[in-house]
C-alpha cells in the first residue's frame, strides 16, 4: 500500500469509532489517508482525532469558501486511488444509490471517477430491509464494491448481520481492491487445510468432531485477497469455495495427508483442519447392528498420520509452517508444547470449550519461539485478516 492515496468517507453511525483504527492501519502500511466526515459522523468522532491520525486536514462541509474556490470537492474525488465509505450507513448508501448530492460526502461520491469500496454498518433490520437490499444491489451493479457486514451483537442490543467488519478485515479488502501491486502475497503459494475429517466405522457411522471449517475457509479467502495462489484442502463441510481459491475435497485424515503432499511445494502452509487423531483399525464392511445381547462391539483404534509433524520434516517443507491447536484448558501451555514437538514455526491456539467450533467469533494466541501474541475476540474473517497480515510480513 506504499504511497497509495485513500479518501475515507466516514458515515454517521456508532461504528464510526472504528474508522480511527482503520486510518492507523492504512498509515502503518504506508498509505496516505484524507478523511471526510458527514454531519452525523462528527457526533461520534471529531475532525481533530482523524486529522491527528491521518496527518491531513479533515473535510466536513461543501461550503468551505477557500476549498470550493478551487472546486475542492472535485479535486478530492479525483486525487485518491480508492474511495472508502466506512461506515456506510443505510442513509448514505441510499444517497449513493439514488445519485443524491446534498452534502460534501454525497457530492464526492457522485463526482468521483475512482473505484469505491463501501463497508456497511447498521441495525440488522435496516440491513435486511427491502429498500437497503435494493440499494446494495444497485450499487453493486453500478460497480461499487459493497462488503458484507459481520454478524454478531450490536450496540442497539440486537444480534445479526450488520456489524462493521473489524479494521484488519477492512484493510485486507482495501489492499485487494487496490490491485495486484498492493497485494503482499502476490506470487506466493499458500496451502490451507480446513474442517474436520470423517473416519468411517462402518458404511453408516464415523468418528468426527464439530469443526465447521469457517476459520480455515476465512484464512484461505484472506490469503487469496492478499494475492496468493491458494490451495484449500477441505474436509467434509458445507461451505462455498472462496473466490480465487483452488479447493480439494477430502473425507479422511489419510486423504488429507495425501492431498497436502500433492499440493507441495508451498511458500506457507496453514494447517487449520481439526484432523481426527485416531481411526478405526478395520472398517466394518456392513453396518454394525445390535444383536440383543447387550454386548458392545469392540472398536480397535489406530493413530492417523500427523500431517503437521510430517510436513515439518518434509524435504520440501514450506518456508513458513503454521499449525492450529484447539484446546479446552491450559491453552497457551499446550500450544507451546505442541510448537516444540511438531517442529512448526507458529502455533495458533484457541479455547474451544465454548461455542467457537461452528460459531462466528474466535480469540486466538499466536505462539512463536520468541513469545506469544494474543488477539482479542473478533469475527473469524478478522482473525483471518490479522493472521494473513502477519504471514505476509514473515514471508517478506
Amino acid at each position: 500500500m506504499q504511497g497509495k492515496r485513500i479518501l475515507l468517507i466516514v458515515g454517521g453511525g456508532i461504528a464510526a469509532y472504528k474508522s480511527c483504527e482503520l486510518v492507523r492501519l492504512i498509515r502503518r502500511e504506508g498509505g496516505e489517508v484524507t478523511c471526510v466526515l458527514t454531519a452525523g459522523a462528527a457526533h461520534f468522532v471529531t475532525p481533530m482525532t482523524l486529522a491527528a491520525l491521518s496527518e491531513n486536514p479533515v473535510h466536513t462541509t461543501l461550503w468551505d469558501l477557500d476549498a470550493e474556490a478551487k472546486m475542492g470537492h472535485i479535486q478530492l474525488s479525483r486525487q485518491a486511488d480508492l474511495v472508502v465509505v466506512c461506515p456506510a450507513t443505510a442513509d448514505l448508501m441510499a444517497k449513493m444509490s439514488a445519485g443524491i448530492a446534498d452534502d460534501l460526502a454525497a457530492t464526492l461520491l457522485l463526482a468521483t471517477d475512482k473505484p469505491v469500496l463501501a463497508v456497511p454498518a447498521m441495525n440488522v433490520r435496516m440491513w435486511q430491509h427491502a429498500a437497503t437490499r435494493r440499494n446494495v444491489a444497485t450499487l453493486r451493479s453500478d460497480g461499487v464494491d459493497v462488503l458484507e457486514p459481520d454478524e454478531g451483537p450490536m450496540a442497539c442490543g440486537e444480534f445479526g448481520p450488520g456489524r462493521l467488519p473489524e479494521p484488519a478485515a477492512i484493510l485486507a479488502a482495501i489492499t485487494a481492491k487496490l490491485g495486484d501491486t498492493a497485494k503482499p502475497l502476490a506470487g506466493k503459494h499458500v496451502l490451507v487445510t480446513a474442517g474436520p475429517t470423517h473416519e468411517p466405522i462402518d458404511p453408516v457411522r464415523y468418528i468426527a468432531n464439530r469443526s465447521s471449517g469457517r476459520q480455515g475457509f476465512a484464512i484461505a479467502e484472506a490469503a487469496a485477497r492478499a494475492g496468493a495462489r491458494v490451495t484449500l484442502v477441505a474436509g467434509p463441510v458445507a461451505l462455498p469455495t472462496p473466490p480465487g481459491v483452488t479447493r480439494v475435497d477430502v473425507q479422511t485424515a489419510r486423504e488429507m495427508a495425501a492431498a497436502v503432499d500433492a499440493a507441495l511445494p508451498a511458500d506457507a502452509a496453514i494447517m487449520v483442519a481439526a484432523v481426527a487423531d485416531w481411526r478405526v483399525a478395520a472398517e466394518a464392511g456392513q453396518k454394525l447392528k445390535k444383536d440383543g445381547s447387550g454386548e458392545i462391539p469392540p472398536l480397535t483404534l489406530t493413530e492417523n498420520p500427523d500431517i503437521l509433524a510430517r510436513l515439518a520434516r518434509a524435504p520440501n517443507r514450506p518456508r513458513l509452517l503454521v499449525g492450529f491447536a484447539a484446546e479446552t484448558e491450559h491453552v497457551v501451555a499446550h500450544a507451546e508444547a505442541k510448537l516444540a514437538k511438531k517442529g512448526a514455526d507458529w502455533i495458533v491456539a484457541n479455547d474451544v470449550s465454548g461455542d467457537v467450533m461452528g460459531g462466528a467469533l474466535n480469540a486466538v494466541h499466536i505462539v512463536r519461539a520468541g513469545g506469544v501474541e494474543s488477539l482479542p475476540e473478533m469475527p473469524k474473517a478478522a482473525v483471518a485478516a490479522a493472521l494473513i497480515e502477519r504471514i505476509a510480513d514473515a514471508l517478506s
